[in-house]
């Protein structure tokens, strides 16, 4: 058995958000010169803020979608801090922002090699083309995430809505691997 707990590192958090309202997004671009905003490309402006460093997309139906964030709790930030740029810049906006985590994305290193081939064998709900991508994909069930498995030992848990889910779906398949003897040191 590994000895060390892996790290995970939060890549991303996709956050949606909504106030319940239209919003102009054509005088939100004359109040903001960084706003990017071409409605013939993509109905949504976007609205990059340097700290916490993420992207809101934000359309005329209120809603929001922020990506960028590093945590649960710095997505939320990013949309209030919008919400009260918005505000300050006298875009009417009558109601709270409504947030709802979407997706984490986090990556880990295990510190030891995969055998994918066999692991592939192994592992129900599991599914490895080489030929295809270098990666095994593995759906859990309880939390619900599908996490990639490289050879190197390094995964991608993408699915969960919370941190801790991340950290039980990387937990349950690390002792996975570890009870079907498929990590070497």
């Amino acid at each position: 058995m590994a000895e060390t707990i892996p790290k995970i590192k939060v890549e991303n958090v996709v956050a949606s958000a909504t106030i319940n309202q239209q919003i102009d997004l054509i005088e939100i671009t004359k109040k903001f010169t960084h706003v990017e905003y071409n409605p013939k490309q993509f109905p949504g402006l976007v609205f990059r803020i340097k700290d916490p460093k993420t992207a809101i997309l934000i359309f005329n139906s209120g809603k929001m979608v922020c990506t960028g964030g590093k945590s649960e709790k710095m997505a939320k930030i990013a949309i209030k801090s919008v919400v009260s740029s918005l505000k300050e810049k006298e875009i009417k906006i009558e109601k709270r922002a409504i947030v709802t985590i979407q997706n984490i994305v986090a990556s880990v290193d295990l510190g030891g090699k995969i055998d994918l081939e066999e692991a592939a064998r192994q592992l129900s709900n599991s599914m490895y083309e080489p030929e295809q991508f270098p990666g095994l994909i593995y759906r859990m069930k309880e939390p619900k995430t599908v996490i990639l498995i490289f050879s190197s030992g390094k995964l991608v848990c993408t699915g969960a809505k919370i941190e801790s889910q991340v950290k039980n779906a990387v937990n349950n398949l690390h002792n996975l691997l570890e009870k079907k003897n498929l990590m070497l040191y």
